[in-house]
């Protein structure tokens, strides 16, 4: 080949490089510190940068929130009982002069610290807030990181633990005390329940027992109240009998007088009385007592005949003995003309006797 073409070729070739080392591409998220023979001269931009061709050299860093995994690390708590725990770091470089002047790797020396932080936190807490209190700790490891990885100017957005595991003999022994405290706690339910269900029961026997005994109350009121009707009621039966036997005795009497042959009747004082009384038994009222009069009972025929009403009007009107008081007529003989005649019927009240 041409020695002039070979030495063409080679220039054309260290320009190429030349350009290319002198050209750096930012990316949007990136930025880059750019050191010449050594020197820290500035930090790069997103975009197209122009550098010192083949003396410089630049380090890149993610501007972006980062995920830094915290292995899993053993610790022992404040009651001396072991258990691990691991964590999840978010950080976001801030000033990339510094995470690149300051700190050798800015990732490695968080992760380191946040080993540290993890135990030493679970260290000062006791076992049962270990597993309850995950906020506590997440809080207590990001203040712990803030003021040291500010001076490496790289900002801890958040913490996470991930879990926090007893070591297995310490949770058996966690699963008996809980088993042990729920048998305790039903056991007492138990009991409140059986306290609960005797005072029920108790209450309801209470009421029950008032009941019978308001009910057996209103049966024994009950009961005297009918057994005094029904005496009241067989003593007004029997004074009514006495007094219907009374009266149906009067009216024989007055039946056999009316049918006698007699001309003369002796009429009682009495018969009035034993005829309201009859009057009495057959409406079922009594007579009033006071200034009225008593209204005179109106019967059927047939009981005016049964009671011989018809014959006492009669015998109480005289007359029987009209023709006695009217005299004789004419042509008629006088008494003492006709000794055949019959004689007048004498009525004589009891009293006038």
């Amino acid at each position: 080949m041409d020695p002039v073409a070979v030495l063409g070729l080679l220039a054309l070739g260290l320009a190429i490089a030349v350009l290319a080392s002198a050209v750096e591409i930012v990316g949007p998220y990136e930025k880059r510190a750019l050191t010449v023979f050594g020197e820290y001269r500035k930090l790069l931009g997103p975009g197209l940068n122009i550098v010192p061709p083949l003396v410089s050299k630049t380090h890149t860093f993610d501007m972006r929130t980062q995920t830094l995994d915290v292995p899993e690390q053993e610790a022992i708590t404040e009651d001396n009982s072991p258990v691990t725990a691991d964590a999840v770091i978010y950080i976001r470089v801030m000033d990339a002069e510094k995470a690149y002047l300051e700190v050798e790797d800015y990732e490695k020396a968080v992760s380191d610290l946040a080993q540290t932080t993890l135990r030493a936190v679970i260290g000062d807490m006791p076992l049962d807030d270990t597993l309850s209190r995950q906020k506590e700790i997440n809080s207590r490891i990001h203040e712990e990181l803030d003021r040291p990885t500010d001076e490496w100017g790289v900002r801890v957005e958040s913490v996470e633990v991930q879990k926090v595991m007893p070591t297995p003999t310490v949770v058996s022994a966690m699963e008996q005390q809980t088993a042990a405290e729920r048998r305790r706690r039903a056991m007492i339910l138990e009991a409140q329940g059986e306290r609960r269900s005797a005072i029920e029961r108790a209450q309801g026997e209470k009421a029950s027992n008032v009941i019978r005994a308001q009910g057996e109350k209103q049966s024994q009121i009950l009961e005297a109240q009918g057994d005094s009707l029904s005496t009241v009621l067989r003593a007004k039966s029997a004074e009514s009998m006495g007094e219907r036997a009374v009266i149906d005795k009067g009216l024989e009497t007055l039946d056999a007088i009316g049918q006698g042959d007699s001309t003369s009747f002796v009429l009682p004082q009495e018969l009035t009385s034993m005829v309201g009384r009859y009057g009495k038994h057959l409406t079922g009222s009594d007579v009033k007592a006071g200034d009225s009069e008593l209204d005179s009972l109106n019967f059927d025929a047939e009981t005016r005949e049964l009671l011989g009403l018809d014959d006492v009007e009669e015998m109480l009107a005289g007359e029987v003995g009209t023709d006695l008081d009217d005299g004789p007529d004419e042509g008629e003989p006088t008494t003492d003309e006709d000794p055949e005649a019959e004689p007048a019927v004498e009525v004589t009240d009891e009293r006038e006797r």
